[in-house]
């Protein structure tokens, strides 16, 4: 079998699209892949490293500011449909596997067209575009989250979870006893907000009997570290750019601030972990908020808002790292929402499709 599978742009649809390839080859170890991405995005790096070939298109994505500056926009759309169609007849797929991203609307509507059937991947609470575009063309879609109906057809979906890092499950807790441990995680780049609130509570978080494990992603590292620097170094705060060791700093957490994109909400649910979620508003359509309150309907995580975040966060972090009623709670309901073996589970369906 041959499965062409597209996508990227961030790593919240790579990691899904490698899982779903990985799990591909385990179920059926004679499958070939190939990957369909776009010139210039982190794809391009991330889907060789593991292990996979990948095509480039020169897809981008449409200059909503500024409506005029699309012609060539449009150019280059054209040209990846024309190469996509190159490509599958060279490749001829039995299923195409669409994750998100600009690549991937070009490639599941020109493989849809020549008579592919196709399986999405949505991870996140709201639909993003291209898979809203694509629902009718596709034979099946996987989701993360329930009540999807109000974008997708009922009978094409599935809900799988959204696939997640195996590894974190092997954590190793080893902290000491009575200790309690803040983690606090904003990405590989950064979470800009959540560290502003942390540089402003140093003094406070210093004085506290929390250990905090805080990673302030690459971006902003240099002026979190002089701030740590300038509040004395307090040993009972970490301050890193990135962990290579996130299973165990995961395991050893009595609480977790992050954002609230799709990977790291599914990472939390497996792991059953008390959240404050603080959803990013620079992402399209706001959908890390209907990530966010997916989880706090259900009192399965905290909501605290970006534009609130300088005010409340630590103090909400500090008041609820003490509720021991309240962390039980969580823990409870948000392991509710796991769902597990997902990248396994959505290979299965792409198989079904492929044999059929």
């Amino acid at each position: 079998m041959k499965y062409l599978i597209s996508g990227g742009g961030t790593g919240g649809h790579i990691f899904p699209a490698v899982s779903i390839a990985n799990a591909l080859k385990e179920l059926d170890p004679q499958a070939e892949i190939l990957f369909v991405g776009a010139l210039g995005r982190m794809e391009m790096e991330r889907v060789p490293q593991a292990g996979y070939n990948i095509v480039g298109l020169p897809v981008r994505g449409f200059n909503r500011a500024q409506p005029w500056k699309n012609v060539s926009v449009l150019m280059d759309l054209f040209k990846s449909l024309k190469q996509v169609k190159r490509i599958i007849r060279d490749f001829r797929p039995d299923v195409g596997v669409g994750v998100g991203g600009y690549a991937s609307g070009a490639a599941m509507w020109q493989a849809s067209k020549m008579g592919i059937p196709i399986l999405l991947q949505e991870q996140n609470g709201f639909a993003g575009v291209t898979n809203k575009i694509l629902k009718d063309k596709a034979a099946k879609i996987c989701v993360a989250y329930e009540g999807m109906e109000k974008f997708f057809p009922a009978d094409k979906i599935i809900l799988t979870g959204n696939p997640v890092r195996q590894n974190l499950l092997n954590g190793e807790r080893r902290k000491a006893k009575g200790e309690r441990n803040l983690l606090i995680i904003g990405g590989s780049l950064g979470a800009r907000t959540i560290n502003e609130a942390i540089k402003a509570a140093l003094p406070e978080l210093a004085k506290s009997d929390l250990h905090i494990v805080w990673q302030t992603g690459k971006y902003y590292f240099a002026s979190c570290k002089a701030a740590w620097e300038a509040a004395g170094s307090p040993k009972n705060i970490e301050c890193l750019d990135f962990l290579s060791d996130m299973p165990d700093r995961y395991a050893n957490a009595d609480l977790v601030i992050s954002r609230a994109g799709a990977s790291s909400i599914s990472e939390l649910c497996l792991l059953g972990k008390p959240a404050i979620l603080v959803p990013s508003p620079n992402v399209a359509e706001d959908h890390q908020t209907h990530n966010a309150m997916a989880l706090v309907r259900k009192d399965a995580a905290v909501l605290v808002k970006d534009s609130e975040a300088a005010d409340k966060l630590v103090s909400t972090a500090l008041e609820l790292i003490k509720d021991d009623e309240k962390l039980a709670s969580l823990h409870t309901n948000i392991l509710t929402l796991a769902q597990k073996d997902s990248a396994r589970r959505i290979a299965e369906e792409v198989i079904k499709l492929a044999r059929n």
